[in-house]
């Protein structure tokens, strides 16, 4: 009973220990062939990622018309039949081919755009010569046998070689894209086009804003000129109670010359002293503000002038010039003009110098509407010749009072502009030519009519009663054209220095300037006190 007890019990156990061993090894059985099961799946999604990512390289086979070349299956090439590995070799021969005429291609193209130094030229060549010996190395593969392997790493080595090339085809090829390239150009070209409008635009304005500036040393000579009556004043004043005869005398030859510029209204009178042939003969009225009035009589009395007789007035000593009789003077109490041209709103805020130009109030300045009131300034005068103060004369003028007038108001050039004028008081006073000149302002009191200048309402003024005159009297243009014929200033009577350009600015036209300066008093020492230079 007992030994049975215990066979029996034995025989538990051992099966016991059985049923553990071969639980045992059943489960590491199973965890061994997971492993497998593991391993083999990472190295096939790994095998199959890197054909995915050679698969999704950006190519441009359909641009370029070629055939995309794939393994037959998806089988590793280890495991791929000799026939199987041969026929991916021509599939990639053939793939090396077609790129290899690519890369030629392109290097061609480079080589007649000039590239030959660039680096892309130079990847051609090299990517080509590969292509080349890779080619020939595929003739001698033998797929059989252990030789799978070293054509397996011939394939792997290629396809790296065929990627390249694409890559490099798709990165140039905008390099060689005509109407890529035509387009980048045109847009270049339009963006070089707006900036050269803009910095056009700007260098106008600045170039206006410098026109209205007063330059350091012009500002300088007036005030030295003053400091000088200032300090002197019995040499300057006036004795006399009237007039002198010689500024009425009718048989004399008579200029009127209105400006604020001191140094400006030197030059033309010297210029008309120095080339006059008898210059005790000639009378020059100078007409100036208030404020510069004193710089002007201490300039005109540094020396005689050859014995030509200057008078110099202000324009406050007109007593007729009022508000009540000039439209002009009414018009500047208008609050809505002096908004416009005082203003410093918004609206007033601009670069546009066209703009600048509109809103500069000289236009609107007594100064330069006094031209329309020559009878009534000088009553005892038949003829008086008109110069603006940045003309330069080069010849005797007194040929233009035997001009016949033929009964006209106003000699000038055909296509005439104010700066000189040869006007025939006279007549001016018959036609009643400034009651026209003030029906034509008084019209253009919102300024509809013309926007700036005394040019419009002198045109219309003087429209049928304006005698031609040799256009060599007055040549125009100096201000503003660098290419006016040699010839024509040399023969002309007046040159005129109309435009931004002036000949005592740093704008100035450098050709030109020379027939300015020449008649500029740099020996004088308020000049040099300064810094004016020859």
């Amino acid at each position: 009973m007992f030994v049975q007890d215990c066979g029996n019990g034995a025989g538990k156990e051992m099966r016991s220990r059985r049923r553990v061993a071969l639980s045992f090894i059943f489960s590491f059985k199973g965890f061994a062939a997971t492993i497998a099961v593991v391993g083999f799946f990472f190295f096939t999604c790994s095998f199959l990622l890197s054909v995915h990512v050679d698969s999704s390289t950006p190519t441009d086979h359909e641009v370029l018309g070629l055939k995309r070349y794939e393994p037959s299956d998806g089988r590793h090439p280890l495991s791929l039949t000799p026939n199987a590995i041969e026929a991916q070799l021509k599939e990639t021969v053939r793939s090396m081919v077609d790129y290899q005429g690519l890369l030629l291609i392109h290097g061609s193209m480079a080589r007649k755009l000039k590239l030959e130094n660039t680096k892309l030229v130079k990847k051609f060549a090299e990517i080509s010569m590969n292509f080349t010996d890779l080619i020939k190395k595929a003739s001698h593969y033998d797929v059989s046998g252990s030789n799978a392997t070293l054509a397996h790493r011939f394939l792997k080595q290629a396809r790296e070689r065929v990627k390249s090339a694409k890559q490099l085809i798709s990165k140039s090829k905008g390099s060689f894209d005509s109407q890529l390239k035509i387009q980048k150009l045109k847009d270049t070209i339009f963006g070089l086009e707006e900036q050269m409008t803009k910095m056009k635009h700007r260098g106008e304005f600045a170039k206006s804003i410098a026109t209205k500036a007063i330059p350091r040393n012009l500002h300088c000579l007036a005030l030295r000129l003053m400091q000088e009556r200032i300090e002197n004043p019995i040499r300057y004043i006036n004795k006399q109670t009237k007039p002198r005869k010689e500024f009425e005398d009718p048989n004399l030859y008579h200029y009127a010359i209105f400006s604020d510029n001191v140094l400006a209204a030197s030059v033309v009178v010297n210029s008309v002293v120095q080339n006059a042939k008898e210059p005790w003969k000639h009378v020059l009225h100078i007409v100036t503000e208030r404020t510069t009035l004193a710089a002007m009589k201490v300039m005109f009395k540094l020396k005689d002038h050859s014995g030509a007789h200057i008078e110099v007035k202000a324009v406050e000593d007109y007593k007729f010039l009022n508000s009540s009789y000039v439209p002009v003077l009414r018009q500047q109490e208008s609050a809505e003009l002096q908004g416009y041209y005082y203003g410093s709103g918004l609206e007033n805020s601009t670069s546009d110098p066209s703009n600048l130009k509109f809103r500069n109030p000289k236009y609107l300045s007594i100064m330069n509407h006094l031209r329309f009131y020559l009878p009534e300034m000088y009553p005892k005068l038949h003829k008086i010749l008109f110069l603006d103060d940045d003309v330069v004369v080069q010849k005797d003028m007194t040929g233009l009072w035997e001009v016949d007038m033929d009964g006209k108001v106003n000699g000038a050039a055909c296509a005439w502009a104010y700066g000189m004028n040869i006007f025939d008081l006279d007549a001016w006073r018959r036609d009643n030519c400034t009651e026209k000149y003030h029906y034509w302002q008084e019209l253009n009191g919102n300024r509809t009519l013309w926007r700036l200048g005394t040019l419009p309402p002198g045109l219309i003024t003087f429209y049928s009663t304006t005698k031609p005159l040799d256009k060599s009297w007055h040549v125009l243009g100096l201000g503003y054209n660098p290419r006016l014929s040699e010839e024509k200033i040399q023969n002309a009577a007046v040159v005129h220095y109309n435009g931004d350009s002036k000949p005592w600015l740093a704008t100035a036209i450098p050709r030109y300037q020379p027939l300015w300066t020449k008649y500029v008093d740099y020996d004088l020492e308020f000049f040099r006190a300064c810094n004016f230079a020859p």
